[in-house]
């Protein structure tokens, strides 16, 4: 039998969405890049972009584990010497765009490369319950239901 190799016209691509109230950062993070990547599907090609559009919602509700809120760090340079910055993790979720925790955690559980950049697009995360792509008609997954470890009360 001969290894199946997906083509552009082979690729269907379905819009989901998935809401993050409540949900574990981590364990959401994977899942959305396994959407992302298209490897929940039998005909997944590792050089193609043949998985889902997906658009998260209530991405400040996010909630995670420990003490990540307070102790978890994220730094970046200004350019300029001795322009190391850093904020907590608590401190960027009720900042302006409490987005970009579950964004940069999803880019960083993909491989660092062109097609990664490219599936990236394919993601749409949004702080609050509203997002304006009704119009696709976008399939909800229900991540906290697929094992009790996903969720969290806090």
């Amino acid at each position: 039998m001969k290894t199946f190799s997906a083509t552009p016209a082979d690729i269907e691509k379905k819009w989901v969405v998935i809401d993050a109230e409540g949900v574990v950062l981590g364990r959401l993070a994977s899942i959305v890049a396994m959407r992302l990547r298209g490897k929940h599907k039998p005909s997944f090609t590792p050089h193609m972009d043949c998985g889902d559009n997906v658009i998260v919602i209530n991405a400040d509700k996010i909630q995670l584990t420990g003490k990540k809120r307070t102790d978890k760090r994220f730094y970046w340079h200004t350019g300029f010497p001795g322009g190391i910055k850093n904020r907590t993790t608590g401190e960027i979720l009720e900042g302006k765009y409490p987005e970009r925790v579950l964004t940069l955690a999803v880019k960083r559980m993909l491989p660092g490369n062109r097609l990664s950049r490219q599936i990236m697009t394919n993601l749409r995360v949004y702080a609050g319950a509203e997002h304006p792509h009704e119009a696709q008609s976008p399939e909800v997954i229900d991540v906290k239901s697929m094992n009790k470890k996903n969720s969290r009360e806090g």
